[in-house]
C-alpha cells in the first residue's frame, strides 16, 4: 500500500511538469519561472533516485522518479534557453 502511495505522490505532483514545460516552450520567456526553485525540485528528485539506489528499492515507481527529473531537467534546459533569447532580443 505504501508504494501505491509513494506512485500516486509522484504521479500526482509529475503532472504539473508536462505543463510547466508546455509554458516555456510556448511563451519563449523567464518570466513566471524561478531558477532556485527548477534547481532544488531537481535536487530533490535526485536525492530520492538515490535513496532508492542506496536502499535497494528500486521498484516501478522508480521510473516515475526519473521521468519527473527529466522533465523538471527539460524545463531547466528551457530557462536557459529563454534566457539567452531574451539577453539577444535586449541587445
Amino acid at each position: 500500500m505504501a508504494e501505491i502511495l509513494e506512485a500516486a505522490m509522484i504521479i500526482l505532483f509529475g503532472l504539473s511538469w508536462p505543463m510547466n514545460v508546455y509554458k516555456s516552450l510556448k511563451s519563449k520567456t523567464t518570466k513566471g519561472k524561478s531558477l532556485l526553485f527548477l534547481l532544488l525540485i531537481d535536487l530533490g528528485y535526485v536525492c530520492g533516485i538515490v535513496g532508492k539506489i542506496i536502499g535497494h528499492n528500486v521498484t516501478w515507481v522508480f521510473a516515475f522518479y526519473i521521468l519527473n527529473f527529466v522533465m523538471v531537467t527539460f524545463d531547466l534546459i528551457l530557462y536557459f534557453i529563454n534566457l539567452r533569447r531574451e539577453k539577444l532580443q535586449q541587445a
